[in-house]
C-alpha cells in the first residue's frame, strides 16, 4: 500500500545505509543520496572536481565504474540530490549535506550507499573500502549533529571511528586494494586512503559531476 513502511527501508531514520544498486532500491526515497565507491570512482571524480574538472556520467564512466556509476544513475532517477563521497572528502560531504538541510529548512533524509564490488556474474559483495568510506561520511554527519542513524548506518559510522587510524593499512590489505597494487596502482590506493584531504564535493546534475 502507498506509504506503507517496510522493515528494510530504514524510513524511520534520517541517515540510512545500504550496499549496491539493490540496496538503494530497498531504501525509502531520500532527499540526498551519497554514492561511495572509494576504489576508484568516487575518489577519482573527487580529485577531478578539486581541479575544477567536470566528469560526465556517460558510457565511459560506466566502463570504468561498474559499481558506483549505476548507483548514481538510479539515485538521480529519484530526483534526489546525488553526491559522491569517499574518504578524501567525507567531512566536506557532511558539511554540504548540513548546508542543504539548512537551505530546505527541514530535516533532510540521507541515504549513504556503499557501492560494493560487482563480479562478472552480477553478484555484489561488500567492499572494505566502501564500508569505511560510508562510515567516514556517517561519522562526519554525526559530528555535525545529524545523528539520527539507522542501526546499519550506526555500525558503519562507529566502525570507521574505531578503525580510523588503521584506514591506510586496511585499504592496502583489502582485496580491492591488493588487486590495484598488483596492477602497479599503489599510489592510487594510498591517495584514496587519505582522510579529509579534499573539500571538493561532486554533485550530479544533468548527467555530469561537478564540484558543488
Amino acid at each position: 500500500m502507498p506509504g506503507q513502511q517496510h522493515p528494510f527501508d530504514q524510513s524511520t531514520y534520517q541517515v540510512r545505509l545500504e550496499c549496491g544498486l539493490e540496496g538503494l532500491a530497498r531504501l525509502a526515497p531520500s532527499d540526498v543520496v551519497v554514492v561511495v565507491d572509494v576504489l576508484r570512482f568516487s575518489t577519482t571524480v573527487t580529485d577531478a572536481a578539486s581541479r575544477g574538472e567536470a566528469v560526465a556520467l556517460d558510457a565511459g564512466a560506466h566502463a570504468v565504474s561498474i559499481n558506483g556509476a549505476p548507483v548514481a544513475v538510479a539515485a538521480a532517477a529519484s530526483d534526489a540530490l546525488v553526491l559522491l563521497g569517499c574518504l578524501r572528502n567525507a567531512g566536506a560531504v557532511a558539511a554540504a549535506i548540513l548546508a542543504e538541510q539548512e537551505r530546505r529548512a527541514r530535516r533532510t533524509s540521507i541515504a549513504v550507499v556503499a557501492a560494493g564490488e560487482r563480479s562478472a556474474d552480477g553478484a555484489v559483495r561488500a567492499a572494505v573500502e566502501d564500508q569505511l568510506g560510508a562510515g567516514a561520511v556517517i561519522d562526519a554527519l554525526g559530528a555535525l549533529g545529524i545523528d539520527h542513524t539507522s542501526p546499519e548506518a550506526a555500525m558503519a559510522g562507529e566502525g570507521f571511528h574505531g578503525l580510523r587510524r588503521a584506514v591506510r593499512h586496511l585499504l592496502t590489505a583489502s582485496g580491492s586494494g591488493r588487486e590495484l597494487i598488483e596492477r602497479g596502482l599503489r599510489d592510487e590506493v594510498l591517495n584514496a586512503a587519505e582522510i579529509d584531504a579534499s573539500i571538493a564535493v561532486p554533485v550530479l546534475r544533468d548527467g555530469v559531476f561537478r564540484a558543488l
